[in-house]
């Protein structure tokens, strides 16, 4: 019995199979995701050309080139840059130098400072331009002429003018703290030559003598106290025309128990000035083996 249902049943189950089509799987992004991904690659196109156009535009604005960019060249010597330039850090170079005919201009808002150090990175001189003047620092200053001449120079020792004339241009002169060296003093024409100290003293000294000249005008010597000229080892010559003794005091005739020793002013031809005791008439005679 059980058999028979066997068969019966196995037409009906072929009929089923028969009758049943084949399932076919499909592979792919279908849909919204579909969509989604035209999007995407969409957008990422049109980023791909704003960011080809701008780079192109950078370059043309900057323009970049084979040699540099912008006013920045790059030369067989270096850099060249043309126009004005801002260094917001600090510049190291070798030789800075303007285009030829063409002034260098160097500014800043604060100051400019130029520094050189030694192969120990210690500073050894310096020269700062700022709002409150210009400072420089270092071993020796030296100013030349552009023939080479040595115009100025200092150092810790000296200071030199090698100009052939030095001007002081102030009402007050020049002062001096301590001695000057020179040898030759000439004021303008036209104008005075003083030689003056207010509160203390002034001294002329020369191994081979001190000589004042005055070609066209006076020469006068005033002094407060005592007017002094002394010669140690030689003789004081007074060659003039004229000779004059103003303001001399009138002697008076004193007591004859209050006498004193009276000399006499004796000249020689020679123009040699000596002393004798005066008597009641001349004694310059009697002494005048003093004028050999």
């Amino acid at each position: 019995m059980v058999r028979m249902m066997t068969q019966e049943q196995c037409p009906h189950r072929n009929n089923v199979q028969s009758t049943e089509k084949p399932q076919v799987y499909k592979v792919g992004i279908y849909g919204w995701r579909k969509r989604c991904l035209y999007f995407f690659v969409l957008l990422l196109m049109i980023l791909i050309v704003v960011n080809l156009a701008l780079t192109i535009w950078i370059l043309k604005v900057m323009n970049f080139t084979i040699d540099g960019m912008g006013h920045l060249r790059i030369t067989e010597r270096g850099l060249k840059l043309e126009g004005d330039s801002e260094f917001l850090q600090p510049l190291y170079a070798k030789e800075i130098q303007s285009r030829p005919g063409s002034p260098l201009f160097l500014q800043s808002s604060k100051n400019v400072s130029v520094n050189i150090l030694n192969e120990k990175k210690q500073l050894v001189s310096q020269l700062v331009a700022g709002s409150h003047g210009v400072h420089a620092s270092g071993k020796m200053l030296e100013v030349k002429s552009s023939a080479g001449k040595l115009l100025f120079s200092a150092d810790d020792h000296e200071v030199v003018v090698g100009a052939e004339r030095l001007r002081v241009m102030g009402a007050e002169g020049a002062v001096f703290s301590n001695s000057v060296e020179t040898p030759h003093v000439r004021a303008e024409p036209f104008k005075e030559l003083r030689l003056e100290s207010p509160t203390r003293s002034l001294y002329m000294e020369a191994p081979k003598g001190v000589k004042i000249e005055a070609d066209a005008g006076d020469f006068q010597a005033t002094c407060r106290s005592d007017l002094r000229l002394e010669s140690k080892d030689g003789e004081i010559s007074l060659d003039a025309r004229k000779i004059k003794l103003l303001r001399l005091p009138e002697g008076k005739a004193s007591p004859s128990g209050t006498r004193q020793t009276v000399f006499e002013v004796c000249v020689c031809p020679n123009g040699k000035l000596f002393l004798s005791q005066a008597g009641t008439g001349s004694t310059c005679q009697i002494s005048s083996n003093l004028c050999l």
